[in-house]
Protein backbone atom coordinates (compact mmCIF):
# COMPACT_ATOMS: atom_id res chain seq x y z
CA UNK A 1 0.00 0.00 0.00
CA UNK A 2 2.12 3.25 1.68
CA UNK A 3 -0.25 5.54 -0.69
CA UNK A 4 -0.04 8.88 0.44
CA UNK A 5 -2.74 10.96 -1.71
CA UNK A 6 -1.31 14.66 -0.01
CA UNK A 7 0.31 16.25 -2.83
CA UNK A 8 0.83 19.41 -0.95
CA UNK A 9 4.53 20.96 -1.55
CA UNK A 10 6.04 22.08 1.74
CA UNK A 11 6.65 25.94 1.77
CA UNK A 12 7.38 28.18 4.80
CA UNK A 13 4.22 30.02 4.91
CA UNK A 14 1.97 27.72 4.13
CA UNK A 15 -2.10 27.70 5.01
CA UNK A 16 -2.69 26.20 8.64
CA UNK A 17 -4.96 23.32 8.18
CA UNK A 18 -8.48 23.38 9.42
CA UNK A 19 -7.31 20.60 11.97
CA UNK A 20 -5.94 23.75 14.10
CA UNK A 21 -9.78 24.79 14.67
CA UNK A 22 -11.04 21.41 15.29
CA UNK A 23 -8.63 20.76 17.16
CA UNK A 24 -10.36 23.18 19.81
CA UNK A 25 -13.67 20.38 19.94
CA UNK A 26 -11.68 17.46 20.14
CA UNK A 27 -8.82 18.69 22.70
CA UNK A 28 -11.97 18.49 25.12
CA UNK A 29 -11.71 22.47 25.44
CA UNK A 30 -11.47 25.41 23.75
CA UNK A 31 -7.91 26.74 22.59
CA UNK A 32 -7.53 29.32 24.86
CA UNK A 33 -8.51 28.14 28.34
CA UNK A 34 -12.11 28.93 29.42
CA UNK A 35 -13.68 29.53 33.40
CA UNK A 36 -16.63 28.17 34.99
CA UNK A 37 -19.91 29.50 34.04
CA UNK A 38 -20.62 32.54 36.60
CA UNK A 39 -23.41 34.87 36.82
CA UNK A 40 -22.39 36.84 33.91
CA UNK A 41 -21.81 33.45 31.94
CA UNK A 42 -24.54 31.05 29.67
CA UNK A 43 -26.03 28.79 31.84
CA UNK A 44 -28.07 26.60 29.64
CA UNK A 45 -27.91 23.26 30.72
CA UNK A 46 -25.85 20.74 29.74
CA UNK A 47 -26.82 17.49 28.35
CA UNK A 48 -25.03 15.03 30.57
CA UNK A 49 -26.88 15.56 33.66
CA UNK A 50 -30.64 15.08 34.39
CA UNK A 51 -32.83 16.93 32.65
CA UNK A 52 -34.22 20.00 34.60
CA UNK A 53 -37.51 21.18 34.39
CA UNK A 54 -39.18 23.64 36.70
CA UNK A 55 -42.51 22.66 38.54
CA UNK A 56 -44.56 25.60 39.35
CA UNK A 57 -42.04 28.40 39.25
CA UNK A 58 -44.24 30.45 38.99
CA UNK A 59 -45.33 33.02 42.33
CA UNK A 60 -42.60 31.13 44.56
CA UNK A 61 -39.65 31.91 42.49
CA UNK A 62 -36.71 33.92 43.67
CA UNK A 63 -36.81 37.50 43.52
CA UNK A 64 -33.05 39.11 42.42
CA UNK A 65 -30.88 39.70 45.23
CA UNK A 66 -33.19 37.43 47.45
CA UNK A 67 -30.61 35.30 49.75
CA UNK A 68 -32.38 31.42 49.62
CA UNK A 69 -30.43 28.25 51.33
CA UNK A 70 -30.60 25.24 48.58
CA UNK A 71 -30.19 22.18 48.96
CA UNK A 72 -27.70 21.31 46.02
CA UNK A 73 -28.52 17.43 43.58
CA UNK A 74 -26.53 17.66 40.52
CA UNK A 75 -23.17 18.93 39.04
CA UNK A 76 -23.27 20.40 35.55
CA UNK A 77 -20.08 20.12 33.40
CA UNK A 78 -19.23 23.42 33.57
CA UNK A 79 -18.74 23.21 37.39
CA UNK A 80 -22.24 24.93 38.88
CA UNK A 81 -24.12 22.76 41.56
CA UNK A 82 -28.10 22.64 40.69
CA UNK A 83 -30.31 23.26 43.05
CA UNK A 84 -34.35 24.62 43.57
CA UNK A 85 -35.92 27.66 45.14
CA UNK A 86 -39.46 27.66 44.69
CA UNK A 87 -39.99 25.10 42.30
CA UNK A 88 -37.06 27.10 39.98
CA UNK A 89 -33.60 25.77 38.96
CA UNK A 90 -31.09 27.50 40.58
CA UNK A 91 -27.22 27.23 39.49
CA UNK A 92 -24.83 27.86 41.98
CA UNK A 93 -21.14 28.02 40.70
CA UNK A 94 -18.76 26.27 43.20
CA UNK A 95 -21.39 24.30 44.82
CA UNK A 96 -21.56 20.44 44.99
CA UNK A 97 -24.28 17.96 45.01
CA UNK A 98 -25.10 16.44 48.73
CA UNK A 99 -23.80 20.44 49.73
CA UNK A 100 -26.63 22.81 51.61
CA UNK A 101 -25.62 26.34 50.41
CA UNK A 102 -26.95 29.93 50.94
CA UNK A 103 -27.16 32.18 47.82
CA UNK A 104 -27.79 35.50 46.43
CA UNK A 105 -29.85 34.89 43.36
CA UNK A 106 -27.86 37.36 40.89
CA UNK A 107 -29.64 36.36 37.84
CA UNK A 108 -33.56 35.39 37.42
CA UNK A 109 -34.35 34.43 33.58
CA UNK A 110 -37.92 32.53 32.74
CA UNK A 111 -37.03 28.94 33.37
CA UNK A 112 -33.74 29.01 35.32
CA UNK A 113 -32.13 31.65 38.26
CA UNK A 114 -28.00 31.59 38.96
CA UNK A 115 -27.14 32.12 42.89
CA UNK A 116 -23.69 33.43 43.59
CA UNK A 117 -22.56 31.39 46.92
CA UNK A 118 -22.22 33.03 50.14
CA UNK A 119 -21.81 30.09 52.02
CA UNK A 120 -21.69 26.81 52.77
CA UNK A 121 -23.96 25.36 55.39
CA UNK A 122 -23.64 21.37 55.08
CA UNK A 123 -20.42 20.35 52.86
CA UNK A 124 -20.07 17.76 51.03
CA UNK A 125 -17.98 14.47 51.76
CA UNK A 126 -16.48 14.51 48.48
CA UNK A 127 -15.38 18.04 48.88
CA UNK A 128 -11.75 19.40 47.93
CA UNK A 129 -9.39 22.07 48.55
CA UNK A 130 -8.55 23.57 45.19
CA UNK A 131 -4.99 23.91 43.75
CA UNK A 132 -5.16 26.67 41.80
CA UNK A 133 -4.74 30.01 42.82
CA UNK A 134 -7.53 31.04 40.28
CA UNK A 135 -9.48 28.32 40.23
CA UNK A 136 -13.19 29.48 39.94
CA UNK A 137 -11.84 32.39 37.85
CA UNK A 138 -9.70 31.13 34.58
CA UNK A 139 -11.93 28.22 33.33
CA UNK A 140 -9.54 25.91 32.67
CA UNK A 141 -10.86 23.63 35.37
CA UNK A 142 -14.57 23.09 36.47
CA UNK A 143 -14.30 20.47 38.99
CA UNK A 144 -10.86 21.30 40.92
CA UNK A 145 -13.15 21.35 44.27
CA UNK A 146 -14.18 17.77 43.61
CA UNK A 147 -12.10 14.88 45.03
CA UNK A 148 -10.73 12.76 42.34
CA UNK A 149 -12.23 9.75 42.84
CA UNK A 150 -15.64 11.13 42.96
CA UNK A 151 -14.29 13.01 39.94
CA UNK A 152 -14.72 9.91 38.11
CA UNK A 153 -17.65 8.45 39.32
CA UNK A 154 -19.52 11.59 38.11
CA UNK A 155 -18.30 11.09 34.74
CA UNK A 156 -19.40 7.79 34.52
CA UNK A 157 -22.34 8.68 35.71
CA UNK A 158 -22.52 11.54 33.02
CA UNK A 159 -22.10 8.66 30.60
CA UNK A 160 -24.73 6.28 31.32
CA UNK A 161 -27.47 9.59 32.07
CA UNK A 162 -26.15 10.28 28.08
CA UNK A 163 -26.70 6.83 26.95
CA UNK A 164 -30.15 6.46 28.40
CA UNK A 165 -31.71 9.48 28.00
CA UNK A 166 -30.36 10.33 24.16
CA UNK A 167 -29.49 7.20 22.62
CA UNK A 168 -32.66 5.00 24.41
CA UNK A 169 -29.89 2.34 25.37
CA UNK A 170 -29.21 0.99 28.89
CA UNK A 171 -25.50 0.57 28.20
CA UNK A 172 -23.09 -0.93 30.89
CA UNK A 173 -20.58 1.44 30.96
CA UNK A 174 -17.35 0.53 32.68
CA UNK A 175 -15.58 2.43 35.88
CA UNK A 176 -13.61 5.24 34.61
CA UNK A 177 -10.33 4.85 33.94
CA UNK A 178 -8.08 7.84 35.58
CA UNK A 179 -4.90 8.68 36.06
CA UNK A 180 -2.79 7.77 39.07
CA UNK A 181 -1.60 11.49 39.52
CA UNK A 182 -4.35 13.92 37.73
CA UNK A 183 -2.04 17.02 37.38
CA UNK A 184 0.62 18.25 34.86
CA UNK A 185 -0.62 16.31 32.27
CA UNK A 186 -1.35 18.87 29.48
CA UNK A 187 1.24 18.25 26.66
CA UNK A 188 -0.62 21.75 25.03
CA UNK A 189 -1.38 24.58 26.82
CA UNK A 190 -2.64 28.12 24.69
CA UNK A 191 -1.50 31.27 26.48
CA UNK A 192 -3.86 34.94 26.13
CA UNK A 193 -1.50 37.96 25.85
CA UNK A 194 -2.77 41.41 26.35
CA UNK A 195 -0.98 44.93 26.23
CA UNK A 196 -2.48 47.27 29.24
CA UNK A 197 -1.90 51.50 29.45
CA UNK A 198 1.64 52.07 30.13
CA UNK A 199 2.97 49.05 27.98
CA UNK A 200 2.60 46.77 30.58
CA UNK A 201 1.53 43.26 29.60
CA UNK A 202 -0.48 40.03 31.33
CA UNK A 203 -0.48 36.33 29.99
CA UNK A 204 -3.08 34.24 31.07
CA UNK A 205 -6.57 32.48 30.14
CA UNK A 206 -9.99 34.31 28.82
CA UNK A 207 -12.52 34.15 31.47
CA UNK A 208 -15.83 32.51 30.21
CA UNK A 209 -17.35 33.72 27.64
CA UNK A 210 -15.35 36.75 27.87
CA UNK A 211 -12.34 38.59 26.74
CA UNK A 212 -11.41 39.46 29.81
CA UNK A 213 -7.82 38.17 30.48
CA UNK A 214 -6.79 36.39 33.81
CA UNK A 215 -3.30 36.90 34.74
CA UNK A 216 -1.39 33.81 35.60
CA UNK A 217 1.64 33.13 37.67
CA UNK A 218 1.94 29.18 36.98
CA UNK A 219 -0.62 26.38 35.92
CA UNK A 220 -0.54 23.25 37.88
CA UNK A 221 -2.26 21.09 34.66
CA UNK A 222 0.18 21.45 31.74
CA UNK A 223 3.26 19.39 32.00
CA UNK A 224 6.03 20.89 34.25
CA UNK A 225 7.76 22.09 31.57
CA UNK A 226 5.65 24.01 29.92
CA UNK A 227 4.35 25.30 33.22
CA UNK A 228 8.37 26.95 33.98
CA UNK A 229 7.58 28.13 30.12
CA UNK A 230 4.54 30.13 32.03
CA UNK A 231 6.36 30.85 34.45
CA UNK A 232 9.21 32.23 32.19
CA UNK A 233 6.91 33.76 29.93
CA UNK A 234 5.52 36.38 33.06
CA UNK A 235 9.41 37.21 33.74
CA UNK A 236 9.15 38.50 30.20
CA UNK A 237 6.19 40.20 29.95
CA UNK A 238 7.09 42.35 33.07
CA UNK A 239 10.64 42.93 32.12
CA UNK A 240 11.89 46.18 29.97
CA UNK A 241 12.13 44.15 26.90
CA UNK A 242 8.31 43.16 26.98
CA UNK A 243 7.84 45.30 24.09
CA UNK A 244 10.52 44.43 22.38
CA UNK A 245 8.99 41.03 22.18
CA UNK A 246 5.19 40.70 22.85
CA UNK A 247 4.08 43.68 21.08
CA UNK A 248 1.22 42.60 18.49
CA UNK A 249 1.77 39.08 20.01
CA UNK A 250 -2.18 37.61 20.35
CA UNK A 251 -1.26 34.23 21.88
CA UNK A 252 1.49 32.11 22.37
CA UNK A 253 0.82 28.29 21.82
CA UNK A 254 3.05 25.97 23.05
CA UNK A 255 3.51 22.19 22.59
CA UNK A 256 5.75 20.11 24.62
CA UNK A 257 6.59 15.63 24.78
CA UNK A 258 6.57 13.68 27.82
CA UNK A 259 8.91 11.37 26.48
CA UNK A 260 12.03 13.45 25.00
CA UNK A 261 10.97 16.94 26.89
CA UNK A 262 11.52 18.71 23.15
CA UNK A 263 8.86 21.41 22.55
CA UNK A 264 7.50 24.16 19.92
CA UNK A 265 6.09 27.40 20.60
CA UNK A 266 4.29 29.55 18.02
CA UNK A 267 3.20 33.09 18.49
CA UNK A 268 0.24 34.41 16.43
CA UNK A 269 -0.25 38.24 15.41
CA UNK A 270 -2.01 39.70 12.91
CA UNK A 271 0.70 40.23 10.40
CA UNK A 272 4.24 38.50 10.06
CA UNK A 273 5.93 39.81 12.43
CA UNK A 274 9.71 40.89 11.76
CA UNK A 275 10.42 41.81 15.81
CA UNK A 276 10.06 38.30 16.38
CA UNK A 277 13.00 37.62 14.31
CA UNK A 278 15.36 39.70 16.22
CA UNK A 279 13.92 39.03 19.72
CA UNK A 280 14.01 35.00 19.02
CA UNK A 281 17.39 34.33 21.12
CA UNK A 282 16.09 36.03 23.88
CA UNK A 283 12.73 34.06 23.55
CA UNK A 284 14.89 30.69 22.76
CA UNK A 285 16.67 31.35 26.14
CA UNK A 286 14.03 31.93 28.45
CA UNK A 287 12.54 28.36 27.45
CA UNK A 288 14.57 25.95 28.09
CA UNK A 289 14.45 22.18 25.31
CA UNK A 290 12.79 24.44 22.69
CA UNK A 291 13.84 23.24 19.35
CA UNK A 292 11.12 25.56 17.19
CA UNK A 293 10.14 28.81 17.08
CA UNK A 294 6.97 29.70 14.61
CA UNK A 295 4.93 32.95 13.86
CA UNK A 296 1.64 32.30 12.88
CA UNK A 297 -0.31 34.64 11.60
CA UNK A 298 -3.90 36.10 9.70
CA UNK A 299 -6.17 34.65 12.03
CA UNK A 300 -9.72 34.44 10.94
CA UNK A 301 -11.28 36.08 13.07
CA UNK A 302 -10.83 37.56 16.43
CA UNK A 303 -11.44 34.56 18.49
CA UNK A 304 -9.15 32.40 16.40
CA UNK A 305 -5.87 31.19 18.06
CA UNK A 306 -3.80 30.34 15.04
CA UNK A 307 -4.04 32.08 12.22
CA UNK A 308 -4.31 30.83 8.77
CA UNK A 309 -0.50 30.56 7.77
CA UNK A 310 2.78 30.40 9.83
CA UNK A 311 6.54 30.73 9.16
CA UNK A 312 9.21 28.97 10.75
CA UNK A 313 11.32 31.84 12.34
CA UNK A 314 14.16 29.58 14.16
CA UNK A 315 14.64 25.56 14.70
CA UNK A 316 12.15 23.59 13.54
CA UNK A 317 7.95 23.27 13.09
CA UNK A 318 7.70 19.57 14.51
CA UNK A 319 8.69 18.33 17.95
CA UNK A 320 8.95 14.26 18.95
CA UNK A 321 6.44 12.76 21.27
CA UNK A 322 6.72 8.85 22.08
CA UNK A 323 3.72 6.92 23.14
CA UNK A 324 4.48 3.52 23.94
CA UNK A 325 7.10 3.05 21.89
CA UNK A 326 5.42 4.75 18.83
CA UNK A 327 7.06 7.92 17.69
CA UNK A 328 4.76 11.15 16.52
CA UNK A 329 6.35 14.38 14.79
CA UNK A 330 3.69 17.22 15.50
CA UNK A 331 4.14 20.83 15.22
CA UNK A 332 2.36 23.31 17.77
CA UNK A 333 -0.84 23.63 15.31
CA UNK A 334 -1.59 19.75 14.59
CA UNK A 335 -4.35 17.66 15.93
CA UNK A 336 -2.99 15.49 18.40
CA UNK A 337 -3.85 14.14 22.36
CA UNK A 338 -3.53 16.97 25.03
CA UNK A 339 -3.27 13.49 27.19
CA UNK A 340 0.00 11.33 25.80
CA UNK A 341 -0.63 9.63 29.47
CA UNK A 342 -3.88 8.88 28.52
CA UNK A 343 -3.51 7.85 24.99
CA UNK A 344 -1.35 5.18 25.81
CA UNK A 345 -3.87 3.86 28.61
CA UNK A 346 -6.61 3.87 25.13
CA UNK A 347 -3.53 1.73 23.32
CA UNK A 348 -3.27 -0.89 25.85
CA UNK A 349 -6.91 -0.92 26.24
CA UNK A 350 -7.72 -1.24 22.41
CA UNK A 351 -4.84 -3.59 21.76
CA UNK A 352 -6.28 -6.24 24.55
CA UNK A 353 -9.11 -6.89 21.52
CA UNK A 354 -6.76 -7.26 18.88
CA UNK A 355 -5.18 -10.56 18.93
CA UNK A 356 -4.96 -10.74 15.44
CA UNK A 357 -4.48 -8.12 12.56
CA UNK A 358 -7.48 -6.51 10.67
CA UNK A 359 -8.58 -4.28 8.10
CA UNK A 360 -9.19 -1.05 9.69
CA UNK A 361 -10.42 2.34 8.59
CA UNK A 362 -9.73 5.30 10.31
CA UNK A 363 -12.08 8.17 10.07
CA UNK A 364 -10.94 11.89 11.07
CA UNK A 365 -7.56 10.30 11.86
CA UNK A 366 -5.61 13.63 12.40
CA UNK A 367 -1.55 13.27 12.38
CA UNK A 368 -2.20 9.77 12.45
CA UNK A 369 -2.22 8.79 15.90
CA UNK A 370 -4.65 5.71 15.75
CA UNK A 371 -3.81 4.91 12.55
CA UNK A 372 0.10 4.13 13.23
CA UNK A 373 -1.08 2.39 16.60
CA UNK A 374 -3.09 -0.16 14.55
CA UNK A 375 -0.60 -0.65 11.99
CA UNK A 376 1.81 -0.91 14.56
CA UNK A 377 -0.17 -4.29 15.65
CA UNK A 378 -0.19 -5.18 12.06
CA UNK A 379 -3.27 -3.88 10.75
CA UNK A 380 -4.07 -2.63 7.47
CA UNK A 381 -5.07 0.94 8.12
CA UNK A 382 -6.96 3.10 5.72
CA UNK A 383 -6.96 6.79 7.26
CA UNK A 384 -9.21 9.89 6.42
CA UNK A 385 -8.81 13.11 7.53
CA UNK A 386 -10.01 16.30 6.11
CA UNK A 387 -6.94 18.69 6.57
CA UNK A 388 -4.65 18.11 4.34
CA UNK A 389 -1.81 19.38 6.57
CA UNK A 390 -2.98 16.47 8.98
CA UNK A 391 -2.49 14.05 6.63
CA UNK A 392 0.57 15.33 5.65
CA UNK A 393 1.95 14.80 9.20
CA UNK A 394 0.45 11.08 9.26
CA UNK A 395 2.80 10.13 6.17
CA UNK A 396 5.51 11.15 7.74
CA UNK A 397 4.37 9.58 11.33
CA UNK A 398 4.26 6.36 9.16
CA UNK A 399 7.21 6.87 7.60
CA UNK A 400 8.89 7.52 10.99
CA UNK A 401 7.31 4.29 12.40
CA UNK A 402 8.32 2.23 9.17
CA UNK A 403 4.43 1.67 8.69
CA UNK A 404 4.33 3.01 5.61
CA UNK A 405 3.51 -0.02 3.17
CA UNK A 406 0.35 -1.18 5.38
CA UNK A 407 -0.94 2.25 5.99
CA UNK A 408 -2.90 4.90 3.13
CA UNK A 409 -4.00 7.77 4.01
CA UNK A 410 -6.60 10.31 2.03
CA UNK A 411 -7.59 14.06 2.49
CA UNK A 412 -11.29 14.31 2.25
CA UNK A 413 -14.29 15.30 4.40
CA UNK A 414 -15.32 12.57 5.72
CA UNK A 415 -18.88 13.13 4.89
CA UNK A 416 -18.34 13.33 1.37
CA UNK A 417 -15.52 11.18 1.09
CA UNK A 418 -17.35 8.13 2.36
CA UNK A 419 -18.99 8.08 -1.12
CA UNK A 420 -16.07 7.92 -3.24
CA UNK A 421 -15.18 4.67 -5.14
CA UNK A 422 -11.54 4.03 -3.61
CA UNK A 423 -12.94 5.06 0.02
CA UNK A 424 -15.88 3.12 -0.54
CA UNK A 425 -14.08 -0.07 -1.72
CA UNK A 426 -11.89 0.05 1.88
CA UNK A 427 -14.78 0.63 3.88
CA UNK A 428 -16.43 -2.48 2.47
CA UNK A 429 -13.47 -4.26 2.80
CA UNK A 430 -12.99 -3.06 6.26
CA UNK A 431 -13.50 -5.38 9.34
CA UNK A 432 -13.01 -2.25 11.78
CA UNK A 433 -14.24 1.18 11.58
CA UNK A 434 -12.31 3.54 14.25
CA UNK A 435 -14.18 6.80 14.36
CA UNK A 436 -12.46 9.90 16.45
CA UNK A 437 -14.59 12.79 15.49
CA UNK A 438 -14.69 16.50 16.66
CA UNK A 439 -17.23 17.22 19.13
CA UNK A 440 -19.86 17.60 16.87
CA UNK A 441 -20.08 13.68 16.61
CA UNK A 442 -20.55 12.49 13.25
CA UNK A 443 -23.56 13.21 10.70
CA UNK A 444 -25.82 11.45 9.98
CA UNK A 445 -25.24 10.73 5.97
CA UNK A 446 -21.79 9.48 7.51
CA UNK A 447 -23.55 6.94 10.02
CA UNK A 448 -26.08 5.90 7.27
CA UNK A 449 -23.10 4.65 4.52
CA UNK A 450 -21.94 2.80 7.32
CA UNK A 451 -24.28 1.12 8.05
CA UNK A 452 -25.36 0.69 4.41
CA UNK A 453 -21.43 -0.52 4.21
CA UNK A 454 -22.40 -3.37 6.59
CA UNK A 455 -19.30 -2.40 8.49
CA UNK A 456 -19.30 -5.41 11.11
CA UNK A 457 -17.78 -3.44 14.07
CA UNK A 458 -17.31 0.17 14.83
CA UNK A 459 -14.93 1.44 17.50
CA UNK A 460 -16.14 5.57 18.09
CA UNK A 461 -14.25 7.32 20.69
CA UNK A 462 -15.52 10.45 21.76
CA UNK A 463 -15.13 13.22 23.53
CA UNK A 464 -18.62 14.52 24.05
CA UNK A 465 -21.26 11.81 25.51
CA UNK A 466 -24.02 13.11 24.34
CA UNK A 467 -23.24 13.52 20.57
CA UNK A 468 -22.08 9.60 21.25
CA UNK A 469 -25.14 8.99 22.26
CA UNK A 470 -27.43 10.59 19.38
CA UNK A 471 -24.88 9.12 17.29
CA UNK A 472 -24.90 5.06 18.82
CA UNK A 473 -28.64 5.83 18.99
CA UNK A 474 -28.76 6.10 14.94
CA UNK A 475 -26.43 2.87 14.64
CA UNK A 476 -28.56 0.88 17.47
CA UNK A 477 -31.92 1.56 15.23
CA UNK A 478 -29.65 0.45 12.10
CA UNK A 479 -28.77 -2.59 13.50
CA UNK A 480 -26.03 -2.55 15.67
CA UNK A 481 -25.20 -3.74 19.35
CA UNK A 482 -23.64 -1.82 21.64
CA UNK A 483 -20.42 -3.55 23.13
CA UNK A 484 -18.19 -1.71 25.98
CA UNK A 485 -18.81 1.96 26.96
CA UNK A 486 -15.40 2.81 28.86
CA UNK A 487 -14.70 6.42 29.75
CA UNK A 488 -11.06 7.74 30.00
CA UNK A 489 -10.36 11.02 32.04
CA UNK A 490 -8.68 12.34 29.39
CA UNK A 491 -9.21 16.15 31.04
CA UNK A 492 -9.04 15.93 34.64
CA UNK A 493 -10.44 18.68 36.76
CA UNK A 494 -12.25 19.82 34.21
CA UNK A 495 -16.23 18.55 32.83
CA UNK A 496 -14.95 16.54 29.85
CA UNK A 497 -14.86 12.97 29.43
CA UNK A 498 -13.46 10.86 26.42
CA UNK A 499 -15.45 7.44 26.07
CA UNK A 500 -14.77 4.24 23.57
CA UNK A 501 -17.83 2.40 22.42
CA UNK A 502 -17.76 -0.53 20.64
CA UNK A 503 -20.28 -1.79 18.26
CA UNK A 504 -20.89 -4.54 16.50
CA UNK A 505 -23.85 -5.80 13.79
CA UNK A 506 -26.31 -8.04 14.80
CA UNK A 507 -26.19 -10.50 11.57
CA UNK A 508 -21.98 -10.14 11.51
CA UNK A 509 -19.78 -12.67 12.51
CA UNK A 510 -18.94 -12.69 16.58
CA UNK A 511 -17.49 -9.45 17.62
CA UNK A 512 -13.71 -8.67 17.60
CA UNK A 513 -13.78 -6.50 21.29
CA UNK A 514 -14.73 -9.48 23.55
CA UNK A 515 -11.31 -10.17 24.69
CA UNK A 516 -11.03 -6.45 26.05
CA UNK A 517 -13.58 -6.80 28.53
CA UNK A 518 -11.93 -9.80 29.88
CA UNK A 519 -8.06 -8.43 29.94
CA UNK A 520 -8.21 -4.53 30.40
CA UNK A 521 -7.97 -3.25 34.32
CA UNK A 522 -8.10 -0.13 35.09
CA UNK A 523 -5.17 1.35 36.82
CA UNK A 524 -5.39 2.89 40.52
CA UNK A 525 -7.11 6.32 40.47
CA UNK A 526 -5.26 8.82 43.23
CA UNK A 527 -6.06 11.95 44.79
CA UNK A 528 -3.07 12.21 46.55
CA UNK A 529 -1.02 15.30 46.95
CA UNK A 530 2.56 14.17 45.45
CA UNK A 531 5.49 13.78 48.67
CA UNK A 532 5.95 17.75 47.88
CA UNK A 533 3.43 19.69 48.22
CA UNK A 534 3.92 21.87 45.04
CA UNK A 535 1.52 24.62 45.77
CA UNK A 536 0.64 25.58 49.26
CA UNK A 537 -0.93 28.54 49.21
CA UNK A 538 -3.61 27.88 46.37
CA UNK A 539 -6.26 28.45 48.35
CA UNK A 540 -9.62 30.20 47.23
CA UNK A 541 -10.69 33.18 49.00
Amino acid sequence: MGVCWCGLPSSPSRPLPPSSSREASRDGESPTRRAPASSHSSTKPTSFSARLTNRSATSLAPALGQEVVLMLTDLLANGQGVGRAGGMVVFVSGGLPQERVRVRVSSVKANYAVGDLLEILVRSPDRAEPFCAVFGICGGCQVQHLAYPAQLRWKRNMVASAFRRIAGVEAEVAETIGMPFPRHYRNKMSLVVQERPGGRFDVGFYQARSHEVVPIESCPIVLPQLDGYVRNLVSIARSPAAGSILRGVRHVVARAGRALGHAVVSLTTERPAEHLDRAVARLVAALPDLVGVQNSFEPASQNAVMGRKQRTIWGQAEMEEAIDGIRFRVSAASFFQVNSEMVGQIFRFIAAGLTKPRRVVDLYCGAGTFSIFFARLGCTVFGVEESSHAIEEACANALLNGVEATTEFAVGRVEDALHEPRIGLALRGAQIVFMDPPRKGVEPAALAALAAARVPNIWYLSCNPATLARDVGQLHAAGYEVGIVQPFDMFPQTGHVEVLCTLWRKDSAAKVDEEMRLTASPPEASSAEPEEKEYPDFVIR
